[in-house]
């Protein structure tokens, strides 16, 4: 049984855009905050960026803060992670999650431990960036 499901990652060359799109499934998104994280191999995994419920409130990591944007669309229960001017460094695999009872988006964000922590989380999109 799928709760969330990724897509839209690919292989781009620097300086291109991917949006990521986040899908729910059994469960309605629209009372989760949610949010987007990365592993980029040998490396520990980080955050992206969050959302709130309401999606007025944002979150996002000093890397991809002014390139990246974060949506949601509950009636679509779907979240998106617009991804310009994409550097190598931005090479990772894309995890999305939802989470009820951490609502505070830099809480969600900054929070550590594996993605089992959350109340849902996906199976991961690649994007790689390289010319």
């Amino acid at each position: 049984q799928v709760h969330l499901m990724e897509s839209g990652g690919g292989l781009v060359q620097p300086g291109e855009s991917l949006k990521l799109s986040c899908a729910a499934s059994a469960f309605s998104l629209s009372i989760y905050a949610v949010g987007w994280f990365r592993q980029a191999p040998g490396k520990e995994r980080e955050a992206v960026s969050c959302i709130s419920i309401s999606g007025d409130t944002t979150y996002y990591s000093d890397s991809t803060e002014g390139r990246f944007t974060i949506s949601r669309d509950n009636a679509k229960n779907t979240i998106f992670l617009q991804m310009n001017s994409l550097k190598p460094e931005d090479t990772g695999v894309y995890y999305c999650v939802a989470d009820h009872w951490i609502q505070a988006v830099q809480t969600l964000c900054t929070i550590s431990g594996p993605l089992e922590r959350f109340d849902y989380w996906g199976q991961g999109t690649q994007v790689t960036v390289s010319s």
